[in-house]
Parts: structure tokens; sequence; C-alpha cells
């Protein structure tokens, strides 16, 4: 028998049928699927033909540059399923902010993740003071999160202490989370009238399983 979700690309009928949580729970499901090495078979070559003249895709992640969150493989999506900003430290700006409200204004996207991830590079330069060109400018936007984790006195704070840069990574997406609030109106209008919700993740990069903060 046939799975009923090979080659499956949303329409508009598929997407306005979703809300957050089953948007959410979509990502679950794919990210089990990759874990248990089950992936959907999918024909892209059919789905670039679907989406040629539209997409519709149900959710928006904002997640790391890092090469080792490759997004839709991690959630086991095709072709037209998910908006994807990534930038080093997973963070909002004007820029990704406004793509964000055109992903769910414009285009119907029902969940933004804001997803960071163990080991991350960004937060492991900001904990050490990374300066080098550009860099160093934008590592500045990871330093709040740094400085909310609190420790003992005489533990690492540096790249060194894994547990504290995994700790500033989780911290980074809460603060990235109350950024995209409290910047774009018109996102926060539309949680509040639960069009759409905004949650937080990390993904495993010794595992690649998803955790949903």
């Amino acid at each position: 028998m046939e799975n009923l979700l090979t080659d499956h690309t949303h329409n508009k009928d598929s997407q306005a049928a979703l809300d957050s949580n089953s948007a959410m729970q979509l990502l679950k499901d794919g990210n089990q699927r990759f874990l248990s090495k089950s992936p959907i078979n999918r024909d892209f070559d059919k789905q670039i033909n679907l989406t040629a003249t539209g997409q519709y895709p149900f959710a928006s992640i904002v997640s790391c540059i890092d090469s080792r969150i490759p997004t839709e493989i991690v959630f086991d999506q095709g072709i037209g399923d998910i908006f994807n900003a990534r930038v080093a430290g997973n963070f909002v700006n004007k820029d990704i902010l406004g793509s964000l409200e055109f992903a769910c204004k414009l285009a119907g996207s029902k969940l933004i993740v804001i997803m960071g991830h163990t080991s991350c590079g960004a937060v492991k330069g900001a904990c050490d003071h990374a300066e080098l060109g550009n860099l160093t400018g934008m590592l500045e936007k990871i330093k709040p999160a740094m400085a909310n984790v609190t420790t003992e006195d005489g533990v690492d704070r540096s790249s060194k202490n894994l547990d504290f840069v995994n700790k500033v990574a989780i911290e980074n997406v809460n603060l990235t989370i109350a950024n995209l609030k409290a910047n774009s109106p018109v996102l926060h209008e539309m949680m509040g009238s639960g069009e759409i919700d905004v949650v937080g993740a990390m993904y495993d990069v010794a595992t690649g399983k998803v955790s949903f903060l």
C-alpha cells in the first residue's frame, strides 16, 4: 500500500486547515522519522512542479548557520514545507523579523520556531569574547544571554565549559523570542489573536534530536 504521505506537498487548503499546535506536531513527527531512519519517500521533481506557481509552508524556523543542522532534513520536510532563516547564533534583527512577518502574515505560516543547538560555535565565540571583522558585532547580540546565565564563583564561563555554553544557547533562544515579541507588532498581534505561535527548540548535534522548550 502506498504511503499516503509520499510526495505530499502543502497547498492553500492543507495549510489553512492547520493551526500552530498541528504545525508543531508535524515537526515533531518529522524529527522522529529522522531519528528512526524512516523518512518520507519524496519525489522532489514532482514537488518542484507543484510549488512552481505558489508556496504554502506551515512553519518558519530561525536556526543557526551551522552546517550540522540542515533544517528540512532533521525535520523530514520537503520542498515548500517550511521557511528558513539561518544566521550564526539564531538571533533576530529587522531583516529577519521582516522575513518572518512575510512568512506568517502574507504567506500563511502558522508557527515560528527559534532553534538553537548544542556546541554552538557562535555562542562559544561570545563566551570567549572573540573578535574578527563583522563577527565581533554579531557576537555582541549573544552577550545578553551569556550575562543572564549565572554560575558559582570560579566556574569556567568560556567555551571550554560545554555545559555553560549550552545553557547560554538555551537562554539565547529565550531572549530571541522575547526580542521578536517586543520588536514585531505584526507578529505580536498575530500571536495574541491565536493565528500563530512562537516556540523555542534546541537541536542536539550529537543525536539529531530536537527538543522543544
